[in-house]
């Protein structure tokens, strides 16, 4: 489970690459991968300070955070 959540944060980090930010509705539909799942890897990505997570009225966004 440890690495499939590993390569949905890898695809998430190419997803954000594209389109800059994204909300959750997106992010499961652009990697084509169950919520729960995208979830999981967004909190690995925010936990590594890779993405920055917002919560504007239309749900959570995520930004890719450029160093």
């Amino acid at each position: 489970m440890i690495m499939e959540i590993g390569i949905v944060a890898g695809e998430i980090w190419h997803y954000l690459d594209e389109c800059h930010s994204a909300n959750l509705d997106q992010l499961t539909k652009g990697t084509k991968r169950p919520r729960e799942l995208v979830l999981m890897s967004l909190g690995w990505l925010a936990r590594e300070g890779h993405v920055s997570l917002g919560t504007p009225e239309g749900g959570y966004t995520a930004t890719l955070n450029r160093r």
